[in-house]
């Protein structure tokens, strides 16, 4: 099989707070800032960057909350899903976009800042 012209790097996620959505999604999938891990250098990174976040278990991808100044709009034409609670996912602030039902066999429920994500039952 030929090399294919291009591979999974990282999942970029855009916030107005990114800050905020950092901690946010960090507390949800059990990530932590990537800065946290390693060693700390003379300058702190500025708080305008876009900030890693990593599994602690090492297993999940990088992912990045990136600063924008837009709000998001629209659905999101890409997504991501998670396999988790979601009473827990919804207490911790995240809102139900469409429950399960007869057509699908998880939630779509989105983060504080809009983004849409599928959560289905562990098994």
């Amino acid at each position: 099989m030929a090399d294919a012209p291009a591979r999974f790097k990282d999942l970029c996620l855009d916030a107005r707070d990114h800050q905020a959505l950092a901690d946010w999604w960090c507390s949800a999938l059990g990530y932590v800032r990537r800065d946290s891990l390693e060693p700390a250098d003379d300058e702190p990174r500025p708080a305008d960057w876009p900030i890693p976040i990593v599994d602690a278990t090492g297993a999940g991808p990088l992912m990045w909350i990136v600063p924008v100044f837009e709000p998001k709009i629209v659905k999101n034409r890409m997504h991501f899903d998670v396999v988790g609670d979601t009473a827990a996912l919804l207490a911790a602030g995240a809102t139900m976009v469409r429950q399960q039902d007869d057509d699908i066999e998880w939630d779509v429920l989105a983060d504080p800042e809009g983004n849409e994500f599928c959560v289905f039952i562990p098994e």
